[in-house]
């Protein structure tokens, strides 16, 4: 489809970095794809950073992720260009691409300076994650600290003087 001089197609891309990956690294990225966005006649209309944030599957052995948003006006050509420099870098675990809106105008779209800047990662460093095992997630096998507890309860009832009964209603018969 050709769109009409004056008129864009809106997409969003979200992409997903390292989570160890450098500050510097993902200032120089967005830039990167901030100069190729205005180099295509495009135009940048949002970008949110997400923060480090849980995978739902595990990415060449990493559970986390550093998420970043951008959504931009343009044609194929700046969709193509983005996805070759984020399939470039090594930093980029995964991308996606996705078509808003099909015929925008593109000077009606209003673009707020601080909704278009790329925000410098000051993230935590990366704790290390214990490895559950999917008994344990499934809620099959109980957490460490309440079998802990169960035990010291059991063995000051056995340690103590307290007379314990024999349970009524037992199937044994009497003969």
């Amino acid at each position: 489809m050709v769109t009409a001089p004056g008129r864009a197609r809106e997409y969003e891309t979200i992409y997903i970095l390292r989570p160890d990956i450098e500050a510097d690294n993902a200032e120089r990225l967005g830039s990167r794809l901030a100069d190729v966005i205005g180099r295509e006649q495009g135009r940048l209309t949002k970008v949110e950073t997400w923060g480090r944030r849980r995978l739902a599957y595990d990415i060449t052995k990493h559970r986390r992720g550093v998420y970043v948003y951008l959504k931009y006006l343009g044609g194929g050509r700046v969709v193509a260009e983005i996805e070759r420099n984020l399939r470039l870098t090594d930093g980029v675990l995964k991308y996606q691409t996705v078509l808003l809106r099909n015929d925008v105008e593109a000077e009606g779209v209003a673009i707020v300076d601080e909704e278009v800047k790329f925000e410098r990662l000051e993230l935590p460093p990366i704790e290390e994650e214990r490895d559950e095992s999917r008994e344990r997630q499934l809620g099959l096998i109980e957490p460490e600290r309440r079998a802990e507890r169960n035990m010291e309860v059991q063995s000051v009832e056995d340690d103590g003087d307290v007379d314990q009964e024999p349970e009524a209603g037992g199937d044994e018969e009497e003969g």
